[in-house]
């Protein structure tokens, strides 16, 4: 039996398997349309809305298989925005969206392709990068000078960002366990707090005391309650 459509205004017959096919097409692309948009959803849901970096557990999930891969030739950084409550105060809340978002661009652009940027709190994020031992000393001084760079605002107001970054690699800490390097990487980020340069992170500062599994005298921690 043949089944008829109508094609440019003429009548023409195709089989019944063939119109059965073609009819089941229709829904079909429906739902490939949908998963797509679906799945899009769901994979913006799992980044930071406002910077577009990525979630805490995706960014542990991504920094994990980084360290898998390469091993030493990872660099694991800890960023925290210093004074980002006097941005707020000082120039509102839109001018700090402003500069989280600038912070977040430049340290994706600085870990490159095979790196991976997470919005960790507030104004902390993570970084996971792929870089060789020797190049490390080179890349920090390139971050640096990125991160100091001014940020426009509205109204020609150019923002000079203060940002303590502290590093930890593999090798010099003495593990390749994520939460040690982030451990190590925070203590030798408070370090250097406040001085423009990121310190890198040696075995010492992978067994810094902790309280409520972070970094003893960190702000959230009941020991202190001093302000980034």
């Amino acid at each position: 039996m043949a089944s008829t459509v109508h094609v440019t205004g003429r009548m023409a017959h195709i089989p019944a398997a063939a119109a059965a096919v073609t009819a089941a097409a229709v829904p079909l692309a429906g739902w490939t349309v949908h998963s797509v948009i679906w799945h899009r959803r769901f994979a913006a849901a799992r980044r930071d809305p406002l910077t577009e970096s990525l979630g805490r557990s995706d960014f542990t999930l991504r920094a994990d298989r980084l360290i898998r891969a390469y091993g030493n030739d990872v660099l694991v950084l800890l960023a925290d925005v210093d004074h980002f409550k006097a941005v707020n105060d000082t120039h509102g809340h839109a001018a700090g969206d402003q500069l989280l978002v600038a912070v977040a661009d430049r340290l994706t652009r600085w870990a490159g392709p095979r790196g991976v940027v997470g919005r960790l709190g507030g104004d902390e994020f993570g970084v996971a990068a792929y870089i060789g031992s020797g190049r490390r000393h080179a890349r920090i001084d390139q971050l640096d000078k990125m991160l100091a760079a001014p940020v426009p605002l509205e109204d020609d107001v150019l923002l000079t960002p203060a940002v303590s970054v502290g590093a930890a690699a593999p090798d010099l800490v003495g593990t390749r366990d994520l939460s040690d390097l982030l451990r190590a990487a925070d203590t030798a980020m408070y370090a250097g707090k406040h001085t423009g340069r990121t310190v890198l992170a040696g075995p010492e500062h992978r067994n810094a005391p902790t309280v409520n599994g972070r970094r003893a005298g960190r702000p959230g921690t009941h020991t202190s309650r001093q302000a980034a």
